[in-house]
């Protein structure tokens, strides 16, 4: 027994195989009405629906400028082919960022070689991208295998849609019965529903999709860490991205030859503070004693020469802990609990599991009775309501904690899973602060806890406007 839209449906298409579009134009029916049809005679049997995805590809800005004046890696061969192989000479002819580009890709095709501060062309190399952006710009069919790469350097990108298909098997012999679909007020009171039969719904039928308005993901695993912290009685802290780098490095007992201060991994600022108010404090002289002898901390400090100057520069914080140390700077006495989760930057390498800005949760506790078990065990407290039961601590080292830890959560086809470090903080940090009491310390990766909680194998997608897997991801009250 076929509904009235089922037979509609199949005496409009016969058999073939149609997209929605093409239903809608044959039969004359709406959308809705029409994958409710073809899933019914799915049921029984007459049809099949199935889904295709649909990408268009074009080429980005990037893309379009290289189309134009040619590949780096093109450009870079041409050179060489000129006479040109002195790599300053090179890198100021293309730049730094489109020589980095170039060598990379030559190098990894093995077309060419550094001797002695020189370029060495190997062999003549072809460029097939140049080709297939050109197909891609003229709107040509290109193979989806030769695109991979081209789509990694962001030199093409696309749009992507899904498109419904239905293909009617065949054509039963039917006849077109009356039935009641909608049981209105109007039919119960006229008795018309009387002698005629009731068109059965089937529930498995799957329906429109309706999405409706939700916290992105990665803010709500944010607001959970924060409601925990505050759950346990913490007080949340904030302060500026920018900070001299006497609280991001020297206050932390981070030498100033330290290699994470090199500009390889932070990011300056061509401007410098007075630090006035550490000055007034007393805090500059006795960081810069215990950088240089160890001070009264019983240590025996860096050695050197400590440069206020270098203290003085301003840099993009690359650690919350530089929050977290002002404010204990500034309450010394204990008890204090705070913690502060705000993005932090570093010149890192754009990857899966990095990024050149993210967000950290710090943490701090100041005491005069807690030691090293309390932070093991606050941090398993932590990671438990978020939902990792196994974890363990690793040992590690940080210039500003003894002892240190790493900890780490066990996943499920992942293994052990580092997310980030911890520590009770030296002497030679809190003395010449004036802090009194012990400070348990810790700083963990959000974004990389986020990944974990979403099944996600990449931090890159946590920032994508990908509107598609963001309605997809469930909303998950814990």
């Amino acid at each position: 027994m076929l509904s009235p839209i089922e037979v509609t449906l199949i005496k409009a298409l016969g058999v073939g195989n149609y997209s929605i579009e093409e239903a809608v134009r044959k039969s004359g029916m709406n959308r809705d009405a029409i994958l409710k049809a073809s899933y019914l005679l799915q049921e029984k049997g007459y049809a099949e629906v199935s889904t295709k995805v649909i990408r268009k590809y074009y080429l980005t800005s990037e893309g379009k400028e290289y189309l134009e004046k040619g590949l780096p890696e093109e450009r870079l061969v041409k050179l060489l082919k000129e006479g040109v192989k002195d790599i300053g000479e090179l890198q100021k002819k293309m730049g730094k960022k489109e020589f980095g580009i170039a060598l990379g890709w030559l190098k990894k095709r093995g077309v060419v070689r550094i001797e002695n501060g020189k370029l060495i062309l190997l062999k003549d190399p072809k460029f097939e991208e140049k080709e297939i952006l050109k197909a891609i710009n003229e709107g040509r069919e290109v193979e989806e295998n030769k695109l991979k790469n081209l789509i990694k350097r962001k030199l093409v990108d696309y749009d992507e849609k899904k498109e419904i298909y239905i293909k009617i098997n065949k054509i039963p012999e039917v006849e077109l019965t009356e039935y009641i679909a909608d049981l209105t007020p109007e039919v119960i009171k006229s008795g018309s529903w009387k002698d005629k039969e009731f068109l059965k719904y089937d529930v498995r039928i799957p329906s429109k999709e309706i999405f409706t308005a939700k916290i992105h993901p990665y803010e709500r695993i944010i607001r959970e860490c924060r409601k925990i912290f505050l759950d346990m009685g913490f007080t949340e802290i904030k302060g500026n991205y920018i900070q001299p780098a006497f609280w991001n490095f020297d206050a932390l007992f981070q030498p100033q030859d330290h290699p994470a201060r090199e500009m390889q991994d932070t990011f300056y600022l061509d401007k410098y503070v007075d630090l006035r108010d550490e000055v007034e404090k007393g805090f500059l002289d006795k960081v810069k004693e215990t950088h240089e002898n160890g001070w009264i901390t019983g240590s025996t400090g860096w050695g050197g020469k400590w440069d206020v100057n270098k203290a003085r520069q301003l840099v993009l914080r690359t650690h919350t802990t530089a929050i977290t140390i002002h404010y204990l700077a500034n309450n010394p006495e204990p008890p204090v609990k705070a913690f502060c989760i705000d993005r932090v930057y570093r010149r890192e390498t754009i990857d899966a599991t990095h990024l050149p800005e993210f967000d950290q949760l710090e943490g701090v506790v100041l005491d005069r009775n807690v030691g090293f078990r309390h932070l093991l065990g606050l941090l398993k407290e932590f990671f438990a309501k978020m939902g990792f039961e196994d974890v363990r601590f690793r040992p590690g080292y940080f210039p500003y904690t003894e002892p240190s830890v790493e900890p780490e959560v066990y996943v499920d086809g992942l293994g052990w899973v580092e997310l980030g470090g911890a520590g009770v903080f030296r002497k030679e940090v809190t003395e010449p602060l004036g802090i009194k009491g012990r400070v348990l310390a810790w700083g963990l990766g959000i974004g990389r806890l986020a990944m974990l909680r979403l099944g996600m194998k990449d931090l890159r997608r946590l920032y994508l406007p990908d509107i598609g897997w963001l309605r997809a991801v469930p909303v998950i009250k814990r």
